[in-house]
């Protein structure tokens, strides 16, 4: 089959998220075939490494040996079962692992990051009812993506997904965020919070945060600093704290979860995309024991939390889930240089790999600033205006050169699987360049 036909059946029956649904009269979709490690094949054999994990979801890369035989396993047990009043297997051992590896005490499963931050803001909400309570407001930082389901969106900062429909959000507000990693633009930011926090604290239910990347709000970067001390302020003036780490989570700033390089623990962690290593739509969202007991009461007390999926703790993405920390544990992942290395430990490795070849990008004349937290890392272009769109024309050059690399505006930026090979990397790398260097300023 060619391409060309594909593409004519997909623009006819099939509505593409986030995009232009007019760039597509001059920019085909492209129809995967087949998938392996970070390469993906379209049905001409032509080949693209998944510079972006496929929207960050993809951590040990595509057709994983050891996470497709885990599903298949599952897939011949069990594929679903009503998850009220039932459970199965796979969902306790999960719930058990993610509460031992973060300290948390309970599990919340839900479908998508979008789904987990509904329930995150929701409970949160609902705790302070149960409580007398009633906080109205949910406060967020500047510039934070969350998802894109009405609860999260009002939570969000990012005009371009949230605009259109301001007049049906809930009520939210926003505090500065740090200009840059640096730790005196942390505590610039800190005592801007601080008067916020003074003067609605009443009001607000929770905060909700990205902790160290705002990854849809163009990669912006920020100290573990800003993160402790929002804990503090949270503490100091009894607000609950969200940490959603959907995208940050399951080793792609450095650590296991963001939140542990601040040395701080929220009252709730959505986890998402990674945590099923890109298979199968899943997520979580961890709480703690004093959470939990507010709903914890009689029927006719009416203080559940009351709020589920046909698909909740799907055993196929369970089954998936267990693999990736099954793959996180093994401290003998990949041998290099005569030495084994577990996952975060080759991270770092490959992570300083890119920072040390990404510095060539400071010599172009149209890149304003580069920057990189763990497996993050960010090329940002002059500020062109958004009607140029130069970042698009950076990804039909890497298209046409064999990396898919999908920015954010004008910002290109890596978040490949954990599985890719140096020589990868070079060719990721020196793609975006030469995309970057061609376009006149």
């Amino acid at each position: 089959m060619k391409n060309r036909e594909i593409t004519e059946k997909d623009l006819k029956y099939n509505w593409h998220p986030c995009t232009q649904m007019k760039d597509h009269e001059f920019l085909p979709i492209i129809p995967i075939k087949k998938a392996k490690g970070v390469w993906l094949e379209d049905f001409e054999g032509n080949k693209f490494i998944d510079a972006i994990s496929s929207w960050w979801v993809n951590i040990f890369g595509h057709s994983n040996e050891y996470i497709n035989e885990k599903i298949k396993t599952q897939l011949n047990r069990l594929e679903h079962v009503i998850f009220a009043g039932f459970t199965h297997e796979g969902a306790v051992n999960l719930g058990e692992r993610l509460c031992k590896l973060t300290g948390f005490d309970k599990v919340f499963y839900a479908d998508n990051g979008s789904s987990a931050v509904e329930v995150a803001i929701k409970m949160a909400f609902h705790y302070w009812k149960n409580k007398n309570k009633t906080k109205p407001l949910f406060l967020s930082l500047k510039n934070s993506y969350h998802g894109e389901t009405i609860g999260a969106l009002s939570v969000g900062d990012v005009g371009l997904y949230k605009d259109t429909y301001k007049e049906i959000l809930i009520k939210n507000i926003t505090i500065d965020i740090p200009k840059d990693q640096s730790e005196e633009e942390a505590f610039r930011a800190l005592k801007k919070a601080r008067e916020v926090f003074e003067k609605h604290h009443k009001e607000i239910s929770s905060l909700i945060i990205e902790p160290l990347v705002q990854c849809a709000g163009y990669m912006k970067m920020h100290s573990p600093i800003f993160i402790k001390g929002l804990r503090e302020l949270c503490d100091e003036f009894d607000i609950l704290m969200i940490a959603d780490e959907i995208a940050v989570g399951f080793g792609r700033t450095g650590s296991m979860f963001a939140c542990e390089q601040a040395g701080i623990k929220p009252d709730f962690m959505c986890l998402s995309k990674g945590l099923t290593g890109g298979y199968l739509p899943l997520s979580v969202v961890l709480t703690t024991d004093k959470i939990y007991m507010a709903f914890y009461c009689d029927y006719t007390e009416l203080k559940a939390f009351l709020h589920s999926h046909s698909y909740t703790a799907n055993p196929l993405a369970i089954a998936a889930a267990n693999a990736v920390l099954d793959i996180f544990e093994d401290e003998k992942w990949v041998k290099e240089d005569g030495k084994w290395y577990s996952v975060l430990e080759r991270n770092k490795k490959l992570s300083k790999y890119i920072w040390d070849n990404v510095q060539k990008f400071k010599n172009l004349p149209n890149v304003k600033e580069i920057r990189q937290t763990g497996m993050i890392t960010a090329i940002e272009m002059i500020d062109y205006p958004w009607q140029e769109r130069k970042g698009l024309k950076v990804y039909e050059y890497g298209l046409k050169n064999g990396v898919l690399l999908r920015p954010l505006g004008n910002v290109i930026y890596f978040m490949p699987p954990y599985v890719i090979s140096y020589g990868e990397i070079d060719k990721m790398l020196d793609t975006a360049y030469e995309g970057i260097k061609s376009i006149e300023r």
